[in-house]
């Protein structure tokens, strides 16, 4: 496969809602053979309160979705300790990044929060804002 394009809860919810941009980038991703993933705990963390549930079950079965195994917690501790951050608040992006930095290349995340997604996932992984 030639890559992964990465979606963070802000991607994931703009696919749930139709947004014109995030939904051409899918598209485009998967007519190139390109992977379209996303972490189980990103699923809880988009916005999915005014989303039919039928499209959410949709969605989900067209994205692949990465675990958030016991391994994949302790490296996300890992890069919390070296980038002096806390779990408190960048748990689930320090485990995002994981998947991002463990996932076949190249591969492009689509999130809201880049600066914090920059420094968690390093130079190997493309960091877009959407």
């Amino acid at each position: 496969m030639p890559g992964t394009l990465l979606l963070d809860s802000e991607g994931l919810s703009k696919l749930y809602l139709k947004d014109r941009t995030v939904v051409a980038l899918v598209q485009a991703a998967s007519e190139e053979g390109i992977r379209v993933a996303t972490s189980a705990m990103t699923t809880l963390e988009a916005d999915y309160e005014r989303i039919h549930p039928a499209r959410i079950k949709w969605i989900l079965s067209r994205v692949d979705v990465h675990d958030v195994t016991k391994e994949i917690t302790d490296q996300a501790a890992a890069l919390l300790r070296a980038d002096h951050l806390h779990g408190h608040k960048h748990a689930i992006d320090a485990a995002f990044a994981v998947i991002a930095r463990n996932t076949p290349r190249p591969v492009t995340v689509l999130t809201s929060d880049p600066e914090d997604l920059t420094l968690l996932c390093g130079t190997s992984v493309e960091v877009v804002k959407v």
